[in-house]
């Protein structure tokens, strides 16, 4: 059986309860596995990296089965926010050219650029509908000080700096210092993405299962298994795309490995154009602010704004409804000209986050024919895309074509095995400090 860190109320309905992904477009019904089968490549999760990784093997002619363990679309690929972005990784360049050298870090930012033009090129390929929009992201500086960090990030990279008295005329009007655009990412719909992802890998000849969770896996020889509550998979190769939603034992390798943390989102009712205007924010811009503890949010084509934020420690009922209505104080500090616009809809869900702050993809050490893509610090649109099509190539033995770093290559465990959330109330009390 699955071995979790949080409470089963964390992994069960009621946090995603009143998605409003969940009204955009129906979900697919996958069959259950029923039985035993035989595949060459056994993908356990059916997120961005695990459809992605099925439609691009299926697409080389290996044979691929999912396993998902709940509904499509259930986990944080169904939930998210929405922004195909640079990102991935929670160490800055500098930090990361100490530890690992300029030249992979170079690779590595590559691979981030890479990832967004994956993310296109698969909406475009497979006339995928996502409601995609945005021109490039915009990070919204929360101090004076923050300002002067962007305006110097500004200096060195093609990236356009805007002053807080431009910011008006630009549609970004609220309480910040400045803001600092990049021309490279998009907003999309993750619902209408990931279903468009789950066609095109059908489509490819790959075999996707709802409700069939992996509740133990063994290797036997050659072949690894997942014994799921109907049936069982055998396969010769077995990739692990379960990120946030992961298990201590599935495999035992990934024990202490990845460390899941809550994201809360809320969306609007469609707002006005006078009252965008009232607010000075009419920009179809995905933005961020430059807290540690990060707010982002975006106004997205129906007009709806939404609005999320890194958050609780504990996960109940009682602290559900304390994160959602921390949620909407800091939506209405940052946007004061909207506290009468209503919320209609608030879900959380889990990112994942690794010791050393950067995503695992690539080959698990000691153990023949596992893989595994996950930990993407909340920016799993692109990084779980790209992270899958790394692994395509990877499990089939190829030197990958596309950028892929060492940096990528490595999940040293965290102190504490699985009392490790005891770890984060102090890191979290800092970077509110911080910010």
């Amino acid at each position: 059986m699955m071995r979790r860190i949080f409470s089963d109320y964390a992994y069960g309905a009621s946090p995603r309860s009143n998605c409003w992904w969940d009204e955009t477009c129906p979900a697919p019904i996958w069959p259950e596995l029923q039985g035993d089968q035989t595949v060459d490549v056994a993908i356990i999760g059916g997120g961005f990296t695990g459809l992605s990784a099925a439609l691009h093997m299926s697409e080389a002619g290996l044979k691929v089965a999912v396993l998902e363990a709940e509904t499509p679309g259930w986990g944080a690929s169904g939930r998210n926010g929405g922004f195909c972005c640079l990102g991935g990784a929670k160490l800055g360049a500098r930090a990361m050219s100490r530890l690992h050298g300029s030249q992979e870090t170079q690779v590595y930012q590559a691979g981030e650029e890479a990832a967004v033009h994956l993310v296109e090129q698969l909406i475009a390929r497979h006339g995928i509908d996502a409601d995609t929009h945005s021109q490039g992201e915009t990070v919204m500086a929360h101090s004076a000080k923050a300002r002067t960090a962007l305006m110097r990030e500004a200096a060195d990279t093609r990236s356009e700096f805007i002053d807080a008295p431009q910011l008006a005329a630009q549609g970004l009007g609220g309480n910040f210092h400045g803001a600092l655009t990049t021309p490279v990412g998009f907003a999309l719909n993750p619902r209408k993405y990931l279903f468009g992802l789950a066609d095109a890998a059908q489509s490819a000849g790959a075999d996707l299962y709802q409700n069939s969770p992996a509740l133990r896996l063994h290797q036997d020889g050659k072949h690894w298994h997942a014994v799921t509550p109907k049936g069982q998979l055998r396969a010769a190769q077995m990739v692990i795309a379960t990120n946030g939603y992961s298990s201590e034992n599935l495999p035992d390798w990934l024990a202490g490995r990845y460390m899941p943390a809550q994201s809360t989102v809320m969306v609007t009712r469609p707002i006005t154009p006078d009252e965008r205007a009232m607010q000075g924010w009419t920009s179809a811009q995905m933005a961020y602010d430059t807290r540690h503890m990060l707010h982002y949010f975006r106004l997205m084509p129906d007009g709806r704004f939404l609005f999320g934020m890194r958050g609780g420690l504990t996960s109940s009922p009682r602290s559900e409804q304390k994160i959602r209505s921390l949620l909407r104080r800091h939506f209405e500090g940052l946007f004061p000209k909207w506290t009468h616009v209503e919320t209609t809809h608030s879900w959380s869900g889990m990112v994942c986050l690794s010791r050393n702050l950067v995503p695992f993809v690539g080959a698990v050490p000691d153990h023949q024919g596992l893989f595994a893509g996950l930990c993407y610090h909340g920016n799993g649109v692109a990084m779980g895309s790209y992270s899958g099509a790394l692994l395509a190539q990877l499990v089939q033995g190829n030197t990958p074509d596309m950028p892929y770093s060492k940096v990528l290559q490595r999940l040293p465990r965290f102190p504490l095995g699985r009392a490790r959330r005891l770890l984060m109330p102090p890191a979290y009390g800092l970077l509110s400090l911080l910010d």
